[in-house]
């Protein structure tokens, strides 16, 4: 069952995804709604890294590598292998999930700060196989031509949409599934678990909890979500390079999650959109973005530490105390 104060936010979720659903019906520019796409993919990145960081404590530094991983997949499968790509998404989840899962067995024998430096070599190695495995990935000259879903652009036609607006739609089915899916996940009695891993291992090993199989579990669901966007990206951008796979992307995603707040389930959303809408509003002065990024981040680390969520509910308790 979800706590009360969960309940009582989660009437809001049907009204945003309402509203989210009738943006493309205003008829807005494509680039709007390119920007629209973009943030509920990278969205769904971010909740992946938040199952693993925000929930249960563990910094992975190899997300990015699982995203591309899931990317390349859909790009191979479709390009070289002739698969349809309805078929090849959900591969693309399934190998990530497994090689999640193996890449757990061994990194959580390490601890603390040993285990993001361990994930953080993983993520690099990841980077340089596709760099370097040039017959299957293209190297340096990436994957190009990615064909998007089969009859999305047939069916955004009927109902008066370009393709943009098709991929919109089928982003927000993405990103709908990734919450209901993180939702259950941390309101269940793995999430709690994970929770209280997060707390103190030792501590939850005394109460009963099996530490080691919850961590695999929570790192199986991290790098499956991140290999979902990573397949959805692939089919809308029509490329892959390998440059995207690695530890800067990463630490790009960590950034949103920390602008919207670690262990939230609204958090990585909200970052996402914010960060993502503003980089978009300052990209004519791409080379100094991070001139930017770096006061605000201090300023957010300052003021508050939790993100705009954490923010948002202490503004909100402070009114309660005032109203009282």
């Amino acid at each position: 069952m979800m706590p009360g104060a969960a309940k009582k936010l989660a009437w809001g979720w049907p009204i945003l995804f309402v509203l989210a659903a009738l943006v493309p019906l205003l008829h807005p520019s494509s680039y709007m709604l390119d920007i629209g796409v973009n943030v509920m993919i990278w969205a769904i990145v971010a909740y992946g890294l938040n199952v693993i960081l925000g929930y249960t404590g563990l910094l992975s530094l190899a997300h990015a590598g699982f995203f591309g991983i899931g990317a390349y997949t859909v790009g191979i499968l479709t390009l070289k292998a002739g698969w349809n790509f309805w078929l090849a998404w959900p591969a693309g989840v399934l190998l990530c999930a497994l090689l999640g899962y193996l890449l757990g067995l061994v990194a959580f024998r390490t601890k603390g700060d040993a285990f993001s430096i361990f994930t953080l070599g993983v993520g690099v190695i990841i980077q340089l196989v596709i760099n370097k495995w040039d017959k299957l990935t293209g190297g340096n000259d990436g994957l190009n031509g990615i064909n998007p879903p089969p009859g999305l652009e047939a069916l955004s036609k009927m109902v008066g949409l370009k393709l943009t607006g098709g991929f919109y739609y089928l982003a927000l089915l993405a990103l709908i599934l990734t919450v209901v899916v993180v939702a259950r996940a941390r309101f269940s009695t793995f999430g709690r678990s994970l929770i209280a891993i997060r707390g103190g291992e030792d501590l939850a090993r005394s109460a009963g909890i099996d530490v080691y199989a919850h961590k695999l579990r929570a790192m199986l669901l991290s790098t499956a979500i991140a290999g979902f966007a990573g397949g959805l990206y692939a089919a809308y951008v029509g490329f892959m390079g390998s440059a995207i796979t690695g530890p800067v992307t990463t630490f790009t995603v960590l950034l949103y999650l920390l602008v919207g707040g670690l262990g939230t389930l609204v958090g990585p959303l909200l970052g996402t959109g914010v960060m993502y809408t503003l980089s978009q509003v300052l990209k004519g002065l791409q080379d100094y973005q991070y001139l930017v990024f770096g006061p605000l981040l201090v300023l957010l680390v300052m003021f508050a530490p939790q993100g705009l969520v954490g923010l948002w509910e202490r503004l909100k308790q402070r009114g309660g105390k005032k109203d009282a």
